[in-house]
């Protein structure tokens, strides 16, 4: 009796949601529901008396049910977490209704566990959510309708190049951005790290390239590497045993530090630096030649600076610029170079020696001059006169600590500046620049009227014949008319004129260009009071 009274009032509740009068059920299930219509199959997703019960969906929604409790996908993210399953699949309206508000288009994927970076942000949904490659069981029911199932191992949905001969974790040597090359892959962490000329050698030459199971295939497991005779052919035909590294090293095989057991550090000329690493033919050119001259680096090089250096009655001393470990750097410091006739300092610190001493093919460190012009351009040409630049020398303005940096005193001109003018940029009047054009560069010539820079708010109302006009109302602190005084017009305010606003007599002209009238020509009393 109970249980009957329990289901009575349930239909009640849910005829009470009805829009329709006498329609028990508040309407129609969707198509994905509608197995389950009729009154016998309420309690199969509504508890008596209550709202639709997440925890019922979730029974028939095993694959969404296993999300969750695994921590994993899109139901697991915090746009889902604490939410009922009716708050986003609502039901009850009708057959045609789309149960699921999927934008895949605008859909964040890194909410489902799986960031979509690098090649994979640019390739479509149907590209990955196929049937072909979802290999969960339930998800496989849906039967295409579904973008559950997938796993996110590589080799889920890409085919094994390696075919099984390397772990199944790409990640460690491939991105996402591309297959080739293996970015992420170091020779230095396998079983064989490249050193040496090794280094320089082609994959391809040791990692040969076959065909297995009907497909190209790289070899990179299983290669030889315990001997050099894996690889290279034994010139000695193993007459010197099996041990190359004896004589020879990976950074070259004619780098041979010492013929067997032959020690050059016992002799009066020690191989240090580059030499070491030269072949032994190079010095002893005639079958290994005991006494050679080398007392002199000029023994065995040339003078590649063509006696610039040269000193009185000798040859210069390589040494004093460079060292065995190499021609480069070379051991010519700023400290010598500031004992020079040209002192470094400023930018000049910070330039390579071929921006100055090899300007053509050649190197050259006989300047015949150091002025600025030798090296940089006299941008401002005749447009700065004599009297302000004498023979061109950028360092009446200049610095070499930063050429933006102006110092020139512009009181020398018959311009001083003072107020504003004082904090502005020499470019602001020197290198003006319309909108859309580049800067042109004014020196010489420059008018002095404020007009030739600022424009005429006045719109012509004061002449300009009596320059500077513009100082008899304003300063060069700011626009305001501090200077200017009514009482030396032609109409004196005085009485209750004083208290009136500007703006009562002077009205404020529209047009492409507005402006205030100041000369209104209005001097009478009838003028502005009827």
């Amino acid at each position: 009796m109970r249980k009957a009274i329990a289901i009575l009032g349930f239909l009640l509740a849910v005829t009470s949601l009805s829009p329709v009068p006498g329609q028990i059920s508040p309407g129609e299930l969707t198509r994905a529901h509608s197995n389950l219509e009729g009154i016998s199959n309420c309690k199969k997703c509504h508890d008596i008396g209550k709202k639709v019960s997440s925890a019922k969906c979730l029974e028939c929604h095993v694959e969404i049910n296993r999300l969750q409790t695994t921590r994993k996908g899109y139901h697991n993210s915090p746009e889902v977490v604490g939410k009922e399953c009716f708050s986003c699949h609502s039901e009850h309206n009708g057959r045609n209704f789309s149960i699921i508000h999927f934008d895949s288009i605008g859909f964040k994927h890194s909410l489902a566990g799986y960031e979509l970076v690098g090649k994979h942000s640019k390739i479509n949904c149907s590209d990955c959510h196929k049937p072909a490659l979802v290999k969960d069981k339930i998800s496989q029911l849906k039967k295409g309708k579904s973008y559950l199932g997938l796993r996110q191992d590589c080799l889920s949905c890409h085919k094994d190049y390696h075919q099984g001969t390397l772990p199944s974790n790409c990640a460690k040597c491939h991105n996402n951005n591309a297959f080739k090359p293996a970015e992420k892959f170091s020779h230095a962490n396998t079983k064989y790290p490249l050193r040496g000329k090794h280094a320089d050698v082609d994959c391809i030459k040791c990692h040969k390239l076959t065909e297995r199971n009907g497909e190209k295939f790289q070899e990179f497991a299983g290669v030889r590497f315990q001997n050099c005779t894996d690889c290279h052919r034994d010139p000695h035909e193993s007459r010197f045993g099996t041990d190359c590294s004896k004589c020879h090293s990976e950074e070259s095989f004619h780098s041979i530090p010492a013929i067997k057991t032959f020690d050059h550090s016992k002799t009066n000329y020690p191989l240090e630096g580059k030499h070491v690493y030269l072949d032994c033919k190079t010095c002893h050119k005639q079958a290994y030649t005991v006494k050679i001259k080398h007392d002199k680096c000029t023994d065995c090089h040339k003078d590649y600076h063509k006696d610039q250096f040269k000193k009185t009655g000798s040859s210069p001393e390589c040494s004093e610029c460079h060292t065995l470990k190499g021609f480069t750097p070379s051991g010519f410091t700023i400290e010598r170079h500031n004992q020079s006739v040209f002192v470094l300092d400023g930018a000049h610190l910070a330039t390579p020696c071929i921006s100055c001493h090899k300007k053509t093919g050649e190197w050259n460190f006989r300047l015949p001059s150091h002025k600025c012009i030798d090296c940089h351009e006299n941008i401002h040409g005749k447009l700065i006169s004599e009297k302000y630049m004498p023979l061109n020398d950028c360092k009446t303005c200049h610095s070499t600590q930063i050429w933006s940096a102006i110092r020139f005193d512009h009181k020398k001109t018959s311009f001083e500046l003072s107020g504003k003018h004082a904090t502005l940029s020499c470019r602001n009047c020197h290198f003006p620049q319309a909108p859309g054009e580049a800067p042109k560069q004014r020196f010489a010539g420059m008018k002095q009227d404020c007009l030739s820079c600022h424009k005429d708010e006045h719109q012509g109302q004061f002449p300009q014949d009596q320059s500077p006009y513009c100082a008899k109302c304003h300063t060069y602190d700011n626009w305001k008319i501090s200077r200017f005084n009514h009482d030396n017009t032609r109409y004196k305010l005085d009485g209750k004129h004083v208290n009136v606003e500007c703006g009562k007599c002077h009205p404020r002209i529209a047009g492409e260009k507005p402006y205030t009238l100041y000369k209104t020509n209005k001097l009478l009393c009838k003028d502005c009071h009827s």
